[in-house]
């Protein structure tokens, strides 16, 4: 008898393997491995390939036959483009994000860690959208009771905003095709299942058969659809990679818990810019959309305070101010201590390097602190210089004087590399009441120069930034 062309794969996990074992190799959950037939598309692709034995036709193509098509292929001048046109949310800073709304038939996934505000920013979406047409919020992880007390807390009470506490995909759609709704939103696909799929919901072959059927629906409907998923302690999406790969769209919903900012990041769209970001004001009564959050992350002192300085980072194609802040002091700790909080640590520990050995800055055997305000987290190479700056303020207990900003990549050999969008970050600071730059030097040879009311001094190494700043 001819071996079984049949797999198996974990329910759990994906894991294949071409025998049947008790125990998954990959997640080492008991009893998850089943068998897994071959598709029908993986027959005739190997029929095509010659390898099925079909008598008709060379290597067996003629064997495969065709299938009715949903519409004839057109050239792609004639194509009317006005269907795929976005649609405001009414929510300007997730319509910045967006490319300028939601797209009709696209598929959103929206991540983040449990608390950041994902169901509030779906709900107020929802209820805005609500007053153009029907809109359909499913909630699988909590009851409807519980989704409308934190509607009338935020104020996203609308008639056409249909709520549904389901978790089988079939009642889903179900409600889809009753209410025939312009947004669809899915809170959260880890909680959906299908009857006929094995696995527990949240699972990867439940997570995955689920995306590809609502991806079907949307398509088929051209109705938008958003879908909430859950993120891993490391920050990636849970569930199969072939989740983000199904959806049009990857937002990730960003913030600190012990502060009111939060941030929408697009990772992946296909209809509009990735390189943009949201910025919103978590409070009590929702969440408020942030045109001009500079001011967030800036704090206030009466007179200048040693260990401080303020960049300007670039958040997409938005410019925003930030300060950072150093603390050194003795350490009577064998290792002294290296603490970051908003930063990467990775690249302030280069930093420390690079200022002991290029800049003369006497570090020694201290604890160093280094954190940002307001819970905004810069991860760009463009904060080095201000990092820098503010560690070697804080040594020396020189304070870096007022209106003063600072921005540039610091190599490991001392030098300051030049970053992108210069023009607008100057144009931001002095916008913001700076009266004095400090840039990476270009090709006019490091030359200090004025635009626009504001002193730019161009640099070229860390040295130069240091006694610029602290010494000028």
């Amino acid at each position: 008898m001819a071996k079984s062309a049949s797999g198996y794969h974990c329910t759990e996990c994906g894991w294949q393997t071409p025998k049947w074992t008790g125990r998954c190799g990959e997640c080492q959950a008991w009893g998850t491995v089943g068998e897994m037939a071959p598709s029908r598309l993986v027959r005739a692709g190997i029929r095509a390939a010659g390898y099925g034995g079909s008598a008709s036709g060379p290597r067996g193509v003629a064997g495969l036959g065709g299938g009715p098509v949903s519409t004839p292929a057109v050239p792609i001048g004639k194509v009317d483009a006005t269907a795929a046109s976005t649609r405001p949310t009414g929510l300007e800073e997730l319509d910045r994000v967006l490319g300028g709304g939601l797209v009709p038939g696209a598929v959103l996934l929206l991540a983040g860690e449990p608390g950041v505000g994902k169901s509030t920013l779906l709900l107020e979406a929802g209820a805005l959208v609500a007053a153009t047409g029907p809109v359909l919020y499913v909630t699988g992880e909590e009851s409807a009771a519980q989704v409308r007390l934190r509607a009338d807390r935020i104020g996203a009470i609308s008639d056409n905003l249909y709520l549904a506490a389901e978790t089988d995909l079939d009642a889903i759609i179900s409600h889809v095709v009753a209410t025939n709704p312009s947004l669809l939103i899915i809170d959260s696909v880890q909680t959906i299942s299908i009857a006929e799929i094995d696995g527990a919901p949240g699972g990867v072959t439940q997570v995955r058969e689920v995306s590809a059927a609502l991806t079907a629906v949307a398509k088929d409907r051209a109705l938008p659809t958003i879908l909430v998923g859950h993120v891993t302690k490391d920050g990636a999406v849970a569930g199969p990679r072939t989740l983000e790969h199904l959806v049009d769209v990857v937002l990730h919903f960003e913030g600190d818990r012990h502060s009111r900012l939060r941030m929408v990041r697009a990772v992946k769209n296909r209809y509009g810019p990735t390189d943009e970001v949201g910025c919103f004001d978590l409070g009590e009564y929702g969440l408020i959309g942030l045109a001009d959050p500079s001011g967030l992350f800036l704090s206030r002192h009466h007179e200048p305070v040693p260990g401080t300085c303020v960049t300007v980072t670039l958040e997409g194609r938005r410019p925003l101010l930030a300060e950072v802040q150093a603390l050194v002091a003795h350490s009577y700790l064998e290792v002294p201590r290296r603490v970051t909080s908003g930063l990467d640590s990775s690249r302030v520990g280069m930093v420390l390097a690079v200022l002991e050995r290029r800049a003369g800055v006497k570090i020694g055997k201290s604890d160093i602190f280094t954190a940002t305000v307001g819970g905004v987290r810069l991860t760009e190479p463009s904060a080095d210089l201000a990092v820098a700056l503010a560690i070697a303020s804080s040594v020396s207990n020189l304070a870096i004087p007022q209106g003063v900003i600072a921005f540039g990549e610091v190599g490991l050999a001392g030098e300051v590399r030049p970053v992108a969008g210069v023009p607008r970050r100057v144009t931001e600071a002095e916008r913001m009441g700076f009266r004095r730059a400090i840039v990476p030097a270009t090709a006019s040879g490091g030359a200090a120069s004025d635009r626009d009311g504001i002193k730019v001094v161009e640099v070229a190494d860390v040295a130069a930034a240091v006694q610029a700043a602290l010494m000028d």
